[in-house]
């Protein structure tokens, strides 16, 4: 097994700093708009809402711009990530027809910010090229060029692929598709906003939001409370909504991994294959006459495997297959995407809430989507007409989708019977250094982990969102829910939401 340093499993974009002064909330305050979460959807929807003239309040529990942004691949597509055909199918021609509008205007709104604020983000124009890889039926490219079509994409059907052995394959290509550096990107986002006046706090968990006579109170977690007109709730799944939106999308691990290059090595283009779960590859801008390769894939569901080495294996070897040139391996990571049930992502208000906001559902198109959510909600909150808002509503039924419903709620049927069974060792002193597994204790099962230094760390394995049985991610050294994605570190303190509370202590 290749041994993997500590700094290669962070990704590649996590050494740019986003708001290096930003510091924790430490009075009551008031605004007219709150933001929590400073990733790609926090920080667009300040950025608008700041030009527009409000005074706006970004919250984060973590630094600002280091959540699920920075895990990503920054894929710029006005494609549909689960296809034109299946989401024809699911949701119809008009409302297919919008969703590409909507990603389209979303990579233009990028490509004008940073043109407009003159944010060094190596924003570039590319081809996306889709793709049958080996041993693939291509037959699905037929059908999806006359669904990409239909929508008003501009695509061409061609042969050949700059791989090895793929000379020949069929390929679709998609226009005016994008790339830029995530990190680099929200720097400048961070910048506009604190230059209108707009306010960024780091460090600053929120437990709550209460709607009262026309106004919002958003509560940290150290007691500060910040009032305002209009609540964004931008954490990539809503910690504010305990139900309704989480039984209508289901949360997947997906995995990248960035490798050297010879700069021209590869046309530089956005590739996916037709797999399932399917790769993704791009380039990004490297050092001297390097450039570094970004391929993702490997996708499962959040918690129902621990193996990421292979995934990682299986990644590297599927690459090194296409591209020999291939250098070295310089990052490796893991992200989380949540897949809504009708392919279309929750954007708008929050359901029984009149000026509280939400965004989630990204799929795998997390920075177009977080784009798309920050054009619409500054829109819903200045009184303006969106032609997106029905189809993105959060309140909405799919109906269409019910199969998918009852298939990715099942997951949580299973895992509550989980309480029921052994536990994965029979002692917490059976564990070794850096090993975290379920123990039971009677009646309870508990998470144990053993620190590098020998310390054991033992809290309830049963998450603080719905009380589902959490799992041990080694990958992170941390627990995921595979119910609803909450993640939770060591210590047990919340890592990623629904969550808001950390898991219980357990005291022997």
């Amino acid at each position: 097994m290749v041994n993997v340093s500590e700094e290669q499993t962070v990704s590649l974009w996590m050494s740019v700093d986003v708001a290096p002064g930003a510091a924790p909330l430490k009075q009551d305050i008031d605004a007219d708009v709150v933001v929590v979460g400073a990733g790609i959807v926090g920080l667009s929807t300040a950025y608008e809402l700041a030009q527009r003239g409000y005074t706006v309040v970004v919250l984060d529990r973590g630094r600002i711009g280091m959540g699920q942004t920075a895990r990503t691949t920054a894929h710029l597509s006005s494609d549909s990530d689960d296809s034109f055909e299946g989401l024809i199918a699911r949701r119809g021609l008009d409302a297919a027809r919008l969703f590409h509008q909507s990603h389209a205007a979303a990579i233009d709104r990028i490509e004008a910010i940073q043109t407009a604020e003159s944010i060094d983000c190596h924003f570039r124009r590319l081809d996306g090229l889709l793709f049958a890889g080996p041993g693939q039926d291509a037959s699905a490219l037929d059908r999806e060029l006359e669904a990409a079509r239909q929508v008003g994409m501009t695509v061409e059907a061609r042969h050949g692929m700059p791989f090895a052995d793929l000379g020949e394959a069929r390929c679709l290509a998609f226009a005016r598709q994008a790339t830029f550096h995530p990190q680099r990107y929200l720097r400048g986002l961070a910048a506009a906003i604190t230059a209108k006046a707009g306010r960024l706090f780091a460090g600053t968990a929120v437990m709550g939001v209460e709607e009262k006579d026309g106004e919002v109170f958003v509560s940290a977690e150290n007691g500060r409370t910040v009032r305002a007109r209009h609540a964004v709730f931008a954490t990539n799944t809503p910690t504010n909504d305990w139900v309704a939106i989480h039984s209508k999308q289901a949360p997947y691990r997906t995995y990248a991994m960035a490798f050297t290059i010879p700069r021209g090595a590869l046309p530089d283009a956005l590739y996916w294959d037709l797999a399932d779960p399917y790769h993704y590859v791009r380039l990004e801008t490297g050092p001297g006459t390097a450039d570094y390769l970004i391929v993702g894939g490997a996708d499962h569901k959040t918690g129902e495997a621990d193996d990421a080495p292979v995934r990682f294996e299986a990644l590297e070897a599927w690459t090194r297959a296409l591209v020999p040139e291939l250098g070295h391996e310089a990052h490796r990571w893991s992200g989380q995407v949540y897949e809504p049930i009708d392919s279309v992502g929750f954007i708008g208000r929050n359901p029984g809430n009149q000026n509280v906001y939400m965004a989630t559902g990204d799929s795998g198109q997390g920075m177009t989507h977080g784009v798309v959510a920050a054009l619409l909600i500054a829109d819903l909150i200045s009184g303006r007409s969106n032609p997106w808002s029905e189809l993105y509503d959060p309140a909405r039924k799919p109906v269409s989708a019910a199969k998918a419903f009852v298939s990715e709620n099942l997951t949580a049927v299973k895992n509550f019977a989980e309480y029921v069974a052994p536990g994965e060792i029979a002692s917490e002193e059976d564990l070794t250094p850096g090993q975290g597994a379920i123990v039971r204790k009677g009646m309870s099962k508990i998470a144990a982990y053993r620190d590098r230094e020998g310390g054991l760390h033992l809290h309830s394995a049963k998450c603080s969102h719905l009380g589902c049985h959490v799992h041990w991610n080694s990958l992170e050294t941390c627990w995921d829910c595979p119910c609803h994605g909450s993640q939770f570190g060591t210590d047990g303190a919340v890592l990623q939401g629904p969550a808001i509370a950390p898991l219980e202590p357990y005291k022997r």
